[in-house]
C-alpha cells in the first residue's frame, strides 16, 4: 500500500519526461499546424482555387471519356473522382474549422481589448467632466476683471452723487492706463485731483 501511494503522481508537481509511443515533429507544433490550415482556408476561399479546381475535374473527365480505353483510369461513373473530391473535402471541412476558430480566438481577445480601452475612455471622460464641473464652480464663486472694474465704477459714482472728492492714484510703474478707471474730479466739476 505504501508502494502505490509513492508511485501515484502528485498533481502539484510536473510529471517526468517520459518515452513517448508517438511523437509529433518539434517542428510542427499546435500554433505551425493553425498557421497552415489559416494558409490552407484562405487559400480555398480564392477564385485560383476554384478555377483550378473546375480545370483538374474537366480534365480528368475529358480524359477518362475520350482517351483510348487502355489509358482511362476511371470510366464514367467517374467514381475515382469521386472519392478523390471527397477525401479532399474531408480534409478542407476540419482545417476551415480550425482557421474559423482560431479567427474567432482573435476576434474574442480583439473585443475584449476593445472593451477594456473603451471602459479606460470612459473612465478619462468622466474624471474630466468632474474637473471641468469643479472648475466652473469655482470660477462662479470668483470675481473677474470686469466685475471689479464695474463695482468701482459704481462706487465711484455713488461717491459722487453724495459729493465726496475723489481722487486720481496714478498707475503703478508698467501697467496699463486703460485699465484704471476714469480720473475723476471733485463732484465731476473739473477741478485738480486733490
Amino acid at each position: 500500500m505504501a508502494d502505490r501511494r509513492e508511485r501515484a503522481p502528485r498533481l502539484d508537481q510536473p510529471r517526468e519526461a517520459g518515452r513517448r509511443f508517438l511523437t509529433r515533429p518539434e517542428s510542427l507544433t499546435e500554433e505551425a499546424f493553425g498557421v497552415l490550415s489559416e494558409k490552407f482556408a484562405r487559400y480555398m476561399g480564392t477564385a485560383y482555387f476554384l478555377i483550378g479546381m473546375t480545370f483538374v475535374v474537366l480534365v480528368w473527365v475529358l480524359w477518362n471519356l475520350l482517351a483510348p480505353v487502355d489509358w482511362r483510369f476511371d470510366d464514367y461513373p467517374f467514381i475515382f473522382l469521386t472519392l478523390v473530391l471527397s477525401l479532399q473535402a474531408s480534409y478542407a471541412a476540419p482545417l476551415i474549422l480550425l482557421a474559423q476558430n482560431r479567427q474567432a480566438d482573435r476576434d474574442r481577445v480583439m473585443l475584449e481589448q476593445d472593451r477594456t480601452r473603451d471602459e479606460r475612455n470612459l473612465a478619462d471622460t468622466e474624471f474630466l467632466t468632474r474637473e471641468v464641473a469643479a472648475l466652473r464652480i469655482a470660477l462662479r464663486d470668483s470675481a473677474t476683471r470686469d466685475f471689479v472694474r464695474g463695482e468701482l465704477r459704481d462706487l465711484l459714482d455713488e461717491m459722487e452723487e453724495r459729493g465726496l472728492a475723489v481722487a486720481r492714484v496714478p498707475p503703478a510703474a508698467g501697467s496699463d492706463q486703460s485699465d484704471s478707471p476714469k480720473a475723476r474730479t471733485d463732484g465731476g466739476r473739473g477741478g485738480q485731483p486733490t
